[in-house]
């Protein structure tokens, strides 16, 4: 005997088979404030790649957000911290990371001193996934990235210190209350050419890492210190879904 089955049946089932078939079109990149305040993500693709989420937005603390990017996708993502905005979105400021005051950066990077994650999820040449913690622009926030579940040959990209609390005193940058919010890089500090690995320092012969260069790196080994640093701070991998946290448990 033949049993009837409405379609009412076979919808919900239908959805629920779809969402646990990967989006091979897709990389998905989740970000989490793991710190005790507010942050304001920012979000730039490189040339010629869309940016998503309009480039910013609200994160508070202990909340996450999901979003999807294209394959072989290139861009970077930072943390804005005591930012405040009018109703618009579109006059504020940030005391670290700013993007001309909006919350919605729009194409636009960050102003340093900001901690930076930059990826690369594949290319032309190579479906291999790169990507790194970078402190070239200076530090604001400790941040990481790494593959959920793990990979073969995947590794962390961190830099889970507060250097903000060991930041000498002449790369400092204090919000208007006081505080040490920020810690700048040698080359924003000092604007010469020789910390900003420019003119005739712009090559890995001539701009050898400073006394600031090596202090980054003792508090973070897995990040990058200035624009010439040694590559084992970039991280090779193959996965489908990536975790950013901001103020990484320790």
């Amino acid at each position: 005997m033949q049993i009837p089955v409405s379609s009412s049946f076979f919808l919900p089932l239908l959805i629920s088979l779809l969402l646990l078939i990967p989006n091979t079109s897709a990389e998905q990149l989740i970000l989490v404030n793991n710190c005790k305040e507010s942050i304001w993500p920012g979000i730039l693709g490189s040339a010629g790649q869309p940016t998503p989420l309009n480039g910013g937005f609200h994160l508070g603390s202990g909340e996450e957000v999901v979003f999807d990017v294209p394959q072989k996708w290139s861009g970077r993502i930072w943390g804005r911290q005591g930012c405040s905005f009018d109703p618009s979105g579109k006059r504020g400021s940030c005391d670290t990371g700013d993007c001309s005051g909006m919350l919605h950066c729009q194409g636009l990077g960050g102003v340093p001193p900001a901690t930076v994650v930059e990826m690369t999820l594949g290319s032309s040449s190579s479906p291999l996934h790169f990507y790194d913690v970078s402190l070239v622009d200076g530090f604001n926030l400790p941040v990481s990235m790494a593959p959920v579940g793990g990979g073969v040959g995947c590794g962390v990209a961190s830099c889970e210190v507060d250097v903000n609390v060991c930041c000498p005193s002449a790369l400092e940058l204090r919000s208007k209350d006081g505080r040490v919010v920020g810690c700048k890089s040698a080359c924003l500090a000092m604007q010469s050419a020789k910390y900003c690995c420019t003119g005739e320092y712009a090559n890995p012969n001539t701009c050898k890492p400073t006394l600031f260069a090596h202090l980054f790196k003792a508090i973070c080994p897995k990040a990058y210190s200035y624009a010439f640093d040694d590559s084992s701070s970039l991280n090779k991998c193959r996965a489908s879904r990536y975790v950013i946290t901001f103020c990484p448990p320790k």
